[in-house]
């Protein structure tokens, strides 16, 4: 399961291996496409601001349709384990809490960008038992 920046970078250049299956959560999907769309500079549009008008452009409707091989974790499963979630770490956003859960549902092991291994989710990971690994893009 990869992250909104790798996401990004997956997109743009690619990042795993072909025998690799990608997933994502829903919200990083759409923290990516904001981004996207919006240009602000940060570590997630930083990027897309060094592409070529054309470039830049193909890359982010890229992320407006996400690619088939790149799959969602079914709500079905993932929006209950994140409110049982939701009461042991209260204060975690629904963005982190999403990402937990569906790390639960889809076995997966997470891969984190550098930025988002400074943060709090990889504390709760080692406690819920997701398996996790920082990736570093060469842009970041």
């Amino acid at each position: 399961m990869i992250d909104d920046r790798l996401l990004i970078e997956e997109l743009l250049i690619g990042l795993a291996p072909d025998h690799v299956v990608l997933h994502t959560t829903s919200y990083w999907y759409y923290r990516a496409c904001r981004v996207a769309m919006l240009a602000g500079g940060g570590h997630l549009s930083g990027p897309f601001e060094r592409l070529e008008g054309g470039q830049q452009e193909r890359a982010i409707l890229s992320l407006l349709e996400l690619r088939s091989d790149i799959s969602l974790p079914d709500p079905r499963p993932t929006v209950p384990q994140m409110a049982r979630l939701a009461r042991r770490y209260p204060r975690l956003n629904l963005l982190n809490l999403e990402a937990i859960a569906a790390g639960q549902v889809l076995s997966a092991t997470m891969w984190l960008s550098t930025e988002t291994a400074r943060g709090v989710l990889p504390a709760v990971l080692d406690q819920e038992q997701v398996p996790w690994q920082t990736v570093t893009v060469a842009t970041a």
